[in-house]
């Protein structure tokens, strides 16, 4: 779901033009940027189902993918963005890192624990859209066609009449940036 997450920071940019797009790439990533620092040190894990590749794993994040680790996260970083920008900045940043969540509890299986560390040993959640390959390509796919238009809209706008060129080449280059992030997920 890498290509969606930056669909995500691509429609949002479009509507928040203040922040850089750097900081709504990495915000859609950011959970899964600390899932590699805690997989490191031997906190989470992934296990392939079957022969693995495109959707075909369990994901074990207990911490950084947990709604309450989530939500640490969000207003952790909303609340930096807030420092570093603004007010608004801070609330979109933070909306932004938890719509990660939101979207990998829509594909996942049942993988993502309520608390960290599954304290509780609460049942997990997960609505398995990853269970069909088909279905969850093409909501990536649909979430990576909304944001290359919305960013492509706003790329254009934003550049004026007199760098019209420069607009286009930025909205093309987000494109190819999104499909080939849908490429690498699918096929890698």
């Amino acid at each position: 779901m890498f290509a969606g997450h930056f669909g995500v920071a691509a429609a949002v940019k479009s509507k928040a033009p203040k922040l850089p797009l750097w900081s709504l790439l990495v915000s859609t990533q950011l959970l899964d940027i600390f899932y590699i620092l805690f997989d490191l040190a031997g906190l989470e894990y992934m296990e392939p189902i079957g022969e693995g590749g495109y959707a075909s794993m369990m994901i074990y994040a207990f911490y950084t993918h947990s709604l309450v680790g989530a939500l640490i996260l969000s207003l952790l970083f909303g609340f930096i963005s807030f420092k570093l920008w603004d007010k608004k900045s801070g609330v979109i940043i933070g909306a932004v890192i938890f719509s990660h969540w939101v979207l990998d509890l829509i594909v996942h299986r049942p993988d993502i624990a309520i608390l960290p560390g599954n304290v509780g040993d609460f049942p997990l959640l997960g609505l398995g859209l990853w269970q069909s390959v088909p279905a969850s390509i093409l909501v990536e796919f649909l979430l990576i066609t909304i944001g290359s238009i919305l960013y492509f809209q706003y790329a254009i706008k934003s550049s004026g009449p007199k760098h019209k060129v420069k607009g286009i080449v930025a909205g093309c280059v987000m494109t190819v940036f999104l499909f080939l992030s849908l490429g690498i997920d699918v096929f890698l």
